[in-house]
């Protein structure tokens, strides 16, 4: 056996002692279980999103689109333009 720290905010800790609580857990017991199923899975459990609710890849794509889009979209001077292309 192994010890590991890991630092969490008070609040996070409270709540996660709680949700463990109800399932007859205590923390090292659930984390425990994370990291056999991290292991068994190799990967996460659940999806990671970025800050902005979207995965690493699908943030990777807009961000290709947006860079595209820049260089090679077509730009308007006035709304009316614009409108006009659009409603061709």
């Amino acid at each position: 056996m192994t010890t590991i720290q890991v630092r969490v905010d008070e609040k996070t800790k409270t709540r996660a002692k709680k949700v463990f609580h109800k399932m007859g857990l205590d923390i090292s017991s659930g984390i425990k279980l994370y990291l056999a199923r991290v292991v068994q899975d190799e990967t996460v459990p659940f999806t990671i999103r970025t800050e902005n609710g979207y995965t690493p890849e699908q943030e990777r794509q807009m961000i290709r689109e947006t860079e595209y889009a820049e260089k090679h979209g077509k730009r308007y001077t006035s709304v009316k333009k614009l409108m006009r292309d659009v409603l061709k």
